[in-house]
This record gives structure tokens, C-alpha cells and sequence, in this order.
């Protein structure tokens, strides 16, 4: 026998070619627009939560310059009044328009700032200390309030 024969007719393996990555199959596509989609709805969703936001980013700079518990009551009337129907709350005063604003606020209403919103703007005794407190229940509430009942939106 001769060895040497059968050897010479020996090749390497025929490996097929790679699958290239480019272009990708079709489910690829699909996958890339929803991730398109959910990328865009996302922006616009975030778009129009800055915008309705603006009362907020105008109220806080505003807030810290006043130095008087009228203009802080006013500012908050202000401040409510742009999320909220005029008809409610404009008829809300004295202690239901302080309990209103502790409702949508972020916690509960210091005593000292409930009485100065109540009756003390209308003196205008307030103390240093009493106004700090009012303007840091202020500046939580402007920033942190949320309407979350949807007839005092103006929805049915």
C-alpha cells in the first residue's frame, strides 16, 4: 500500500462563510423603530412636564425675594391658581384655604405658618423667624404640590 497517496488528497475543512451583522434581519428593524418611538414619546412627554413646570421655576426665584407674609400668601393664591380652576380656589379663605393648601402640599403645615396665613398677614406682626418658616413651607409646597383630584382640575 501506498500511504503517501491517500495522504496527498487530504484538504483542510471548507468553513462557510461568516454571516455578516449588515444588514440586519427584519425583526431588527422593528425592534429599533419601537425603541425610536418609546425614545421620542419619552422626550415629548418630558417636553410638556418642563412646560407646564414654568409657573414653578418662576414662583421659587420670586419667593425668595419677598420679605413680607402678605406677598408670600399672595404668591401662593398665585401659584395654585395656575394648576388649579379659579372658581376654586378663589372662594377658598381663611382656614379652608389653609387646609386646602396643606391638603395638595407635601406635608403637614407647620402651626406658626398656619397661623400666620390665616390671620397674621393681616397684621403684619410677623417675625423674622415666623417668615423663614413661611417661606420654607412656601418653597416646599410650590415645588413639591400636586392636584391629584381630578374635579378640582376642572375634569369630570
Amino acid at each position: 500500500m501506498n500511504d503517501s497517496t491517500s495522504l496527498d488528497r487530504l484538504h483542510d475543512l471548507a468553513l462557510p462563510t461568516e454571516v455578516p451583522w449588515w444588514p440586519p434581519a427584519p425583526g431588527w428593524y422593528a425592534l429599533f423603530a419601537l425603541a425610536l418611538l418609546a425614545a421620542a414619546l419619552r422626550a415629548w412627554r418630558m417636553w410638556k412636564r418642563w412646560q407646564a413646570d414654568a409657573y414653578r421655576r418662576v414662583a421659587l426665584p420670586e419667593l425668595a425675594s419677598l420679605q413680607d407674609a402678605a406677598q408670600m400668601a399672595e404668591l401662593l393664591r398665585r401659584t395654585a391658581l395656575a394648576r388649579t380652576p379659579r372658581p376654586v380656589v378663589a372662594a377658598l379663605v381663611g382656614s379652608a384655604w389653609v387646609d386646602w393648601l396643606e391638603q395638595q402640599g407635601v406635608g403637614t403645615m407647620p402651626p406658626k405658618v398656619r397661623r400666620l396665613l390665616e390671620v397674621g398677614i393681616y397684621s403684619g406682626t410677623a417675625t423674622e423667624t415666623e417668615l423663614g418658616e413661611l417661606r420654607d413651607y412656601a418653597a416646599r409646597w410650590i415645588a413639591g404640590h400636586r392636584v391629584d383630584n381630578p374635579a378640582v382640575m376642572g375634569n369630570p
